[in-house]
């Protein structure tokens, strides 16, 4: 019998879209190493823009004016999604520099520092409850995490950062009565304004990198799209699944981005981290045996 799919279809599309996301999220440092001599502000700027525009064109396409229409016409619904889209906002710009500056392992740990955040809000905020050997979990990747910040030797801000917006901005956009879609063009409709405003004050100073060269043009563009898209899914995620879940999926992404480090960046990796990351893994496996043992009629099934 395959129970899960048949009793929950909901969380397994949730599953899937956790997928998509984290997988696309893990290769977003090759994306952006391609961009040369182009400042993380301005990269976001058009990341903001031109996300905006192609979630304007899918929308048409699909025709879901609807809800976007309607949400814009309550403004009461609109305080968790301006704090969605600052939240956002904040996390790529950070990620952006992190990649641009060479500290992509920093990146990675900040990603593996981000299912903590999302537990502690999941237990803090939306009270959910942990498996004793989910707290198991929780303890080994919070030694491996530690280790880690040892190792460093100093306070590893971009980590610290990234795990607190977009644990931050899981919680939230949890609780954002929207549809993925529409959710994520009201964020970027939101900052479309401000990120205008930043563009024709770059024009201005004669700072813009936009329409300079082909390449960097193409990149600029192609970066909504991008962002859009794993955006889509970590929203459709984001809906259908506990925040702890959701949280110990996305180690996925900064795996595939400590791969990248190691791998295409050449960043250096000693015996430490070699072992922390492991530990890390294996508490994501004794977290994915407790949660799948937990499950209402798992007993039954086997």
């Amino acid at each position: 019998m395959l129970p899960t799919s048949t009793r929950d279809p909901e969380a397994v599309k949730g599953v899937m879209f956790g997928l998509t996301a984290y997988v696309m999220w893990g290769c977003f440092p090759l994306f952006f190493a391609l961009f040369d001599g182009v400042p993380a502000f301005e990269i976001l700027i058009h990341r903001i823009i031109w996300a905006c525009l192609f979630l304007v064109g899918l929308i048409t396409v699909l025709r879901r004016w609807s809800p976007v229409v309607a949400a814009l016409s309550e403004p009461k619904r609109l305080g968790r999604v301006l704090a969605c889209a600052l939240l956002i906002a904040f996390n790529w710009g950070i990620y952006i520099y992190a990649v641009e500056s060479k500290q992509v392992l920093q990146a990675s740990l900040g990603y593996f520092l981000t299912p903590l955040v999302n537990v502690a809000l999941g237990v803090l905020v939306l009270r959910e409850v942990m498996a004793k050997l989910q707290l198991v979990a929780l303890g080994l990747a919070s030694a491996a995490i530690a280790t880690q910040f040892m190792v460093i030797g100093e306070l590893p801000w971009i980590s610290l950062m990234l795990a607190l917006s977009f644990g931050s901005y899981g919680l939230f956009r949890k609780q954002v009565p929207l549809d993925g879609l529409s959710g994520l063009f009201v964020e970027t409709l939101l900052l479309f304004p401000l990120a205008l405003i930043a563009l024709t004050w770059l024009s201005w100073n004669g700072s813009s990198h936009f329409l300079q060269n082909a390449s960097s043009t193409s990149l600029l563009i192609a970066s909504g799209a991008l962002t859009a898209l794993p955006l889509m899914a970590f929203a459709g995620a984001a809906r259908r699944l506990r925040l702890a879940t959701l949280g110990f999926l996305m180690y996925i992404n900064p795996s595939i981005q400590f791969l990248i480090a190691l791998t295409v960046f050449g960043e250096p990796l000693g015996v430490i981290q070699l072992v922390t990351f492991v530990l890390i893994w294996i508490g994501l496996a004794l977290y994915s045996w407790s949660a799948w043992q937990s499950r209402p009629g798992n007993m039954a099934a086997s």
